[in-house]
């Protein structure tokens, strides 16, 4: 029998998830449909582009991705108390970006003056935002919605786009979140569909390889979505996927006090290049084991690696992004 989300989500077990969505029937999220010839491949920079931008308002960060030909992958971390530090007006801030709210809640970010029975309900409407913005559930349904109506109105129908809500699978140790994050990006390999990560578009791993892009890569995906009047404004600094433990750099000679993922960039890097190089039956691809190693194929060393992943998170971390759309 199906279970509440709230018993398979719980944090007082694990914070990390592995999720995924997948289309009903024969519907394609993105790929090319061999019945009618049709390319969707524009829609993988739909579900890209959200979750650049979801992942920056909301308490979870995005540790993998891979947007697949009918499905797509994530692996997330929630903290929700994090939201218990922001003021009222920042949640209202954050939740209006997607969704413009109620008129109380307008006025109160027009700066008009409230009376304290307006003032008392406007914070009963944040309180509930506040617990929006770090739920798993809220997530999905800000980043799967959409895509169904844009796909639909696309496709001249109506009717379900999406199997289900979601799947969601906790990830109870390190050793199940490394694994989960290196199966994630490892999919397009499998699937035959590229040959190595790093030709393997639309994945956190492609992203990460490509770290000196990511702030340009983030513009581009919120002024997309504010261009299509899917966002109302951008309020905030925007976040790239979570840090590696070697990324999270220092301050005074001391380690940065923040969450971050149990391994090296390098080890991780690594770590994906021996997996893909597998051979796993009934998969259709894998790492040709003719290849030089993955850092070596990129150019770096060890520690050239690591120094340049850490030279960009410092200065992505100070940087900061706040575009409204424009009339």
């Amino acid at each position: 029998m199906p279970r509440a989300r709230k018993h398979l989500v719980c944090l007082e077990n694990t914070p990390y998830y592995h999720v995924t969505s997948r289309c009903v029937r024969r519907a394609f999220l993105c790929g090319v449909d061999q019945y009618s010839g049709r390319s969707f491949e524009h829609r993988r920079s739909w579900i890209e582009d959200r979750l650049r931008v979801l992942a920056s308002l909301f308490c979870i960060d995005l540790c993998a991705y891979a947007v697949m030909s009918n499905h797509y992958h994530l692996v997330v971390r929630l903290h929700p108390e994090a939201a218990r530090s922001w003021s009222d007006d920042e949640v209202l801030d954050r939740w209006t970006a997607l969704y413009r709210g109620p008129l109380l809640v307008q006025r109160r970010r027009a700066g008009e003056a409230l009376t304290e029975a307006e003032q008392v309900t406007v914070r009963a409407i944040a309180a509930v935002y506040r617990s929006r913005l770090g739920s798993l559930s809220w997530f999905m349904k800000c980043l799967n919605e959409p895509i169904a109506r844009q796909a639909n109105a696309e496709d001249g129908c109506t009717g379900h786009f999406w199997e289900a809500r979601f799947h969601s699978q906790p990830l109870c140790s390190e050793r199940a979140l490394l694994a989960a994050m290196a199966y994630v990006d490892l999919n397009p390999i499998r699937a035959g569909i590229a040959r190595t990560p790093e030709q393997s578009e639309y994945t956190s791993i492609r992203a990460r390889l490509g770290s000196k892009d990511q702030r340009a890569a983030v513009s581009r995906s919120v002024a997309s979505l504010l261009e299509r009047s899917e966002l109302h404004h951008f309020p905030v600094a925007p976040r790239p996927l979570m840090a590696f433990a070697d990324q999270i750099g220092t301050r005074d000679n001391r380690p940065i006090s923040r969450a971050c993922l149990p391994m090296n960039s390098a080890d991780y890097l690594q770590l994906v290049d021996a997996t893909g190089r597998i051979v796993v039956s009934g998969k259709r691809g894998h790492i040709d084991p003719r290849l030089a190693p993955l850092l070596e194929r990129l150019g770096f060393s060890r520690n050239g690696w690591t120094g340049a992943a850490l030279a960009f998170r410092l200065h992505y971390r100070n940087g900061d992004l706040r575009l409204k759309r424009s009339a």
